[in-house]
């Protein structure tokens, strides 16, 4: 039987896409990165790649004089590569209708908040201004609204009274480097099934 594949979008250091590659490697995920995709020449994920052994596509936003023609230079690259799963680990740009609706149910991001809270950027900031309690991550699938598709696996930690935006940051960076490898694992064994809003974690 065929191993699935995925390609990994990345737009700085790549902590996450190290996270994701450690559990391919030793067998937790069962299918292969078959590619990084980066829109930043200077991100430190094309070191992590390299080192890997994993190729590097660099579609670089500033090379295109419209957001249409990057998204159609980035479509083709994903094209050459027809990946399983599509993996946004640390982009920082949000995608298009043509490119979300080519992968609908097959394109994953994290969120460093527990969606629907504090969308958008800074989330761990938000979370202090706020004063809540408990933040987290969340992986989801993508749709056309920002932060706003449904939820494949969550991960909690306390706030606690001395955090600071770095300090928080961190803890839940733990978490993400837990929660998405989990998340791409499930999709690969198959068991993960979107209903409506909810996706349904299945034995």
């Amino acid at each position: 039987m065929k191993k699935g594949t995925f390609v990994v979008l990345a737009s700085g250091r790549g902590s996450n896409f190290q996270a994701i590659i450690d559990r391919v490697r030793d067998g937790y995920i069962d299918a292969a990165c078959t590619c990084l995709v980066t829109d930043n020449p200077d991100a430190y994920a094309i070191q992590r790649a390299e080192d890997a052994g994993i190729p590097v596509e660099i579609v670089s936003y500033k090379a295109f004089s419209d957001k249409d023609k990057y998204e159609n230079a980035l479509l083709s690259v994903l094209a050459r590569y027809n990946p399983d799963l599509v993996v946004l680990a640390g982009y920082m740009r949000l995608l298009g209708k043509k490119i979300v609706d080519s992968y609908n149910g097959r394109m994953m991001n994290i969120h460093p908040s527990l969606l629907p809270a504090f969308q958008g950027l800074h989330a761990q900031r938000q979370a202090l201004m706020y004063g809540t309690k408990i933040a987290g991550c969340t992986v989801h699938f993508v749709t056309h609204d920002m932060d706003a598709g449904p939820v494949i696996v969550q991960r909690a930690v306390r706030v606690l009274d001395d955090d600071d935006e770095e300090s928080l940051s961190e803890r839940i960076l733990i978490e993400e480097h837990h929660a998405f490898p989990e998340a791409i694992r499930l999709f690969f064994e198959r068991k993960l099934q979107v209903d409506g809003r909810r996706v349904l974690i299945l034995p």
